[in-house]
């Protein structure tokens, strides 16, 4: 870990901070830091570190990098390549994308207050405080700077929007004494105290404000502040915050009073109000995941199977990522969807009969939801249960000409169409009855699910401007009903769109990245950014990069390709015989390709015939675009490879 965000540093796996030596070595360091992992000449690492060379500057910057190398790696056996500190053609460069200042950006995009002040606590001083007066830093240091006053701004406003008044004003106190130039952080400010109930000290801190930028600067408060400050003095509703918030305050603390604390209509209610926490994305997601299970096994504790079906059920959250946040969770769902399944009443004579016939005891519903929770929990596994409860649940759903209900079925099929590669157009088919069915009864969550749902198909047969309307319908409903997760997917699928016609870079990738954070997905984070850095570089035909990242769930796939680029085939021929099948997901026809890709590389016939076959049904796709997310090129061109590979060993 590399730390900028103050006096520079950088600290070891364990966290001990790491000798780096004199200022000059430091220097050097710093300077590949601010290049961002592109080459510096040493011509140019001379010219930044001394106003007039020695004689001998380049042989001290060699030397310099030669005691880094055995700082920054010190288990690295002699003569060994480095890792972290490069040689690249006329210089250097630094590979590693473990930075506080990287860190930071990334984190400074978060919308919760929580992640604000975490992306805050980053940092111990000044941005390269001990080079401040360096010119090769003044860019740098200038944009880092306003990045965290921003943050400071934008942290307050989290917490206002939050109902966190009280709490926003010390931070905003010191930020406008530390920078009285700010108007925003003075209307912010002023805002805080009047929500804090100090009316008084709202209208001085604008007076102070205008007495500030008249005396010092000779101009009059901007419009903002001025807008504030007679919205104030006339006490305007709007600025004790939401209408809704108070409006929610005062139905919540009359539930509180007149619903029984035991009750168990406060379990359905909770189940709800989960479902509707998730919508909402990010913290409320992960508030909902942790809290969902808890209500599931408070309803089975009553032993009362109906109303354990009927919270199980009430979480009808649309679904469009293939991978689960929580696998140990959704497992537990799964399994007490399948203990209410077999516990609900069935009428007499009923047993024996299929689940799902109209003679199931008035429960069919009920029945429909837990089997398309069953379904859904059970995304990605190769039981057979997971299609079968589909199947069934959108049979009832059809038999009972239930809009909601049919909708909530029709996300579970689309769970398990991946039982091979190949199946975007049934999924295309599945999205476009979700936004007719949708659009007629308005189940705006599920309406915007078809059109993601019709934008990873449309993407995996690169129609791209039918997917481009999806995208921007998608968004445009995500505005009206307030679903924020949806510009993660679109933001994405923008990239992908570059990565097909090979307009994208690492750079763009590294930007949609920052999308994810906050989003409360892990299934959907962990081990994305890699994998789409590896396909841009498989599009290119390019070896894997070789920086230690965290591949997550697709490390499998990725390990031989990583070490084909290191030159260690054995170890990698070694590794694709234990590589798996890819989950039945929507990046499947990726990782065969990624598989087939490395197996033609190390001449693993049985591999190469494995990949061969199961990209087989998807050769008129996209590699991976039914993700929405990225590519990896045709599967055509794939297929054609290990086509090749296996006739010439055929001679």
């Amino acid at each position: 870990m590399f730390g900028v965000l103050g006096p520079v540093t950088a600290w070891d796996d364990a966290g001990n901070v790491i000798d780096l030596k004199g200022p000059r070595h430091r220097a050097v360091l710093a300077r590949l830091i601010i290049a961002r992992g592109r080459v510096v000449p040493v011509g140019r690492l001379v010219d930044d570190l001394w106003t007039a060379p020695p004689a001998g500057a380049v042989g001290a910057v060699r030397t310099f990098v030669a005691a880094l190398r055995r700082a920054l790696e010190p288990e690295r056996p002699p003569r060994a390549r480095p890792r972290l500190l490069v040689t690249e053609g006329p210089g250097y460069a630094l590979h590693t994308g473990d930075v506080d200042a990287w860190w930071f950006e990334n984190a400074a995009n978060a919308t919760s207050p929580a992640g604000l002040e975490e992306a805050l606590a980053q940092w111990r001083g000044p941005a390269y405080a001990d080079f401040a007066d360096e010119p090769w830093t003044q860019a740098e240091r200038s944009r880092l700077a306003e990045l965290r006053l921003h943050t400071v701004e934008r942290l307050a406003e989290a917490r206002l929007s939050r109902g966190l008044a009280a709490e926003a004003v010390p931070d905003l106190d010191a930020h406008v004494s530390a920078h009285p130039w700010r108007e925003n952080a003075w209307r912010l400010l002023a805002l805080a105290l009047y929500r804090s109930g100090r009316q008084g000290d709202a209208l001085a801190v604008l007076r102070r404000a205008r007495t500030l930028l008249v005396e010092q600067l000779g101009v009059d408060p901007g419009p903002s502040l001025q807008r504030l400050e007679s919205d104030i003095l006339r006490q305007a509703d709007h600025l004790t915050g939401d209408t809704a918030a108070r409006v929610w305050s005062r139905t919540a603390a009359a539930y509180d009073r007149t619903v029984a604390s035991g009750a168990r209509s406060r379990l359905e209610s909770t189940a709800g109000m989960l479902r509707d926490l998730a919508l909402t994305g990010g913290g409320g997601l992960e508030a909902a995941r942790e809290h969902r299970m808890a209500a599931i096994t408070a309803s089975e504790e009553l032993g009362d199977p109906e109303l354990t079906a009927r919270v199980i059920g009430a979480y009808d959250v649309p679904a469009i990522w293939t991978r689960s946040d929580d696998p140990y969770q959704a497992a537990e769902i799964a399994a007490a969807a399948e203990r209410a399944l077999i516990a609900l009443p069935h009428a007499p004579g009923s047993e024996g009969r299929e689940i799902g016939t109209r003679e199931a005891g008035g429960h069919d519903a009920a029945r429909a939801r837990l089997l398309a929770t069953i379904a859904l929990e059970s995304r990605g596994a190769r039981s057979t249960r997971g299609p079968e409860a589909a199947c069934q649940a959108e049979a009832i759903a059809r038999s009972l000409d239930d809009p909601a209900l049919l909708a909530f079925a029709l996300n579970a099929v689309f769970m398990q169409t991946f039982t091979r590669t190949g199946l975007a157009p049934e999924r295309d088919k599945i999205g476009t009855e979700l936004i007719t069915l949708s659009a007629r009864h308005g189940l705006g969550a599920f309406e915007i699910l078809g059109h993601l749902v019709r934008l990873q198909a449309l993407s995996a047969v690169a129609n791209f401007p039918a997917a481009d309307r999806h995208a921007s319908a998608a968004e445009h409903l995500a505005e009206r009903h307030e679903r924020p997760l949806v510009n993660v997917f679109t933001g994405w699928y923008r990239v992908l769109r570059q990565a097909a016609t090979g307009r994208a870079s690492d750079t763009d990738y590294r930007e949609a990245a920052t999308l994810l954070d906050g989003s409360g997905m892990p299934g959907l984070e962990r081990g994305l950014l890699p994998l789409a850095l590896l396909s841009l570089r498989v599009q290119d035909d390019q070896p894997a990069l070789t920086e230690p990242m965290d591949w997550g769930p697709y490390e499998p796939w990725a390990r031989p390709l990583i070490l084909l680029a290191q030159n260690r085939p054995a170890d990698a021929a070694a590794a694709i015989r234990r590589v798996p099948d890819p989950p039945r997901d929507l990046l499947q026809e990726a990782l065969w390709c990624l598989f087939g890709r490395a197996a033609i590389a190390v001449d693993d016939r049985a591999a190469i015939r494995r990949a061969h076959t199961a990209l087989a049904p998807a050769a008129a796709e996209l590699a991976g675009a039914a993700s929405g997310l990225l590519t990896v090129g045709p599967v055509r061109t794939h297929l054609a490879a290990l086509t090749k590979a296996l006739r010439s060993g055929r001679r």
